[in-house]
């Protein structure tokens, strides 16, 4: 199922940048864009939209005032030049807040946390499906390549890049494993070594300080072993 946006920004530039981003992702569509938020209202009354990518300083009404004023709203991405509003924002729970110029790695991130959270709106648990269904976004080489939860292995880190182990092929991704360990949902994965984050659920065996996935031995860290341990022997 798609993941319905409105795009909301009175500079005729800056939605065609996020409509040109969001054109890489096929599950997302642009269900309509608007030049301030008061000609929004009525489609977010009618429709059920996902996500609202929002700009802050408009000349109708500012972005915060209208997520303030309004009862319900659907998630919301701030798409701003200003970094000072942050803080406020983050108290309005908006999802995540972009600052323009917005670099396509950083907008990934923003898509791979509005997938995650969809899903769980959705109604999607680890028991109805969500290994199955949900999903994150690899950027390979120039390609982006949606990855699976339920076919990661585990992911480790080669000094500037990450390597994603999956049970139909091999990923090479130029990132930390900390940005992506961030991005996965923490009952599906966890980190158990500075250097290797592992599905919980892939786990065929412990022993000592290391867990075997796949016929791989996988260290687990000093610092990590106790509570690493507990979690993946408490899902056995």
């Amino acid at each position: 199922m798609n993941i319905k946006c409105i795009l909301i920004d009175d500079e005729p530039l800056a939605i065609k940048v996020i409509e040109n981003h969001l054109s890489s992702f096929q599950n997302f569509e642009v269900v309509a864009t608007f030049n301030n938020p008061i000609d929004a209202i009525s489609i977010l009354k009618e429709q059920e939209i996902d996500v609202v990518f929002l700009d802050i300083n408009m000349s109708k009404m500012n972005g915060l005032e209208f997520v303030r004023s309004m009862e319900k709203l659907p998630n919301i991405v701030i798409t701003t030049a200003y970094r000072e509003y942050a803080v406020d924002s983050y108290d309005l729970d908006v999802l995540d807040y972009l600052v323009k110029p917005i670099p396509f790695t950083r907008f990934l991130k923003a898509i791979n946390k509005i997938t995650q959270r969809v899903h769980l709106q959705r109604g999607l648990s680890k028991e109805d499906g969500a290994s199955s269904e949900a999903f994150i976004f690899l950027k390979v080489d120039k390609k982006l390549v949606k990855v699976k939860f339920d076919t990661i292995l585990y992911i480790e880190s080669l000094k500037d890049y990450i390597k994603v182990f999956t049970t139909t092929g091999d990923y090479m991704v130029h990132r930390s494993l900390t940005s992506i360990s961030e991005e996965l949902p923490k009952e599906l994965f966890l980190r158990i070594h500075r250097s290797f984050t592992i599905a919980i659920d892939k786990v065929d065996s412990v022993e000592g300080n290391l867990v075997e996935i796949n016929s791989k031995r996988v260290p687990i860290g000093r610092k990590y072993v106790s509570i690493a341990k507990k979690i993946i022997l408490n899902q056995s």
